[in-house]
């Protein structure tokens, strides 16, 4: 079983509907984070529009996968706020497991 590590969680108000979006990259902004930008944290717990959403923004978290992905590479979000190898824009932090495609919840170490 993962577990999550926080050493920080804080929150944000949600700009969106976040009902579905535990275990994602959320941005400054309290949206979904978008591919290459800098999250906030991952969200830890489902959140309507206008409340405040709890991110853990320091420590282990748990995430769902974008792609395939290999322990110890360093991470970034992609479009739908899932975790995908960094290629460009602003590192969100490092994977812990192995995740062999998309959509599997995977321990990140958070920058």
């Amino acid at each position: 079983m993962k577990t999550t590590q926080p050493i920080l969680i804080t929150s944000v108000t949600a700009a969106a509907d976040l009902t579905t979006a535990t275990n994602l990259f959320i941005g400054f902004n309290g949206s979904i984070c978008t591919n290459g930008v800098k999250p906030l944290g991952i969200l830890s717990a489902s959140t309507n529009i206008g409340e405040q959403a709890p991110v853990i923004a320091k420590g282990i978290a748990i995430v769902l996968s974008g792609a395939a992905l290999s322990a110890g590479s360093k991470v970034q979000s992609n479009a739908s706020g899932k975790a995908i190898t960094y290629t460009a824009g602003e590192a969100a932090g490092f994977a812990l497991d192995t995740a062999s495609g998309a959509d599997e919840l995977i321990r990140v170490l958070l920058s």
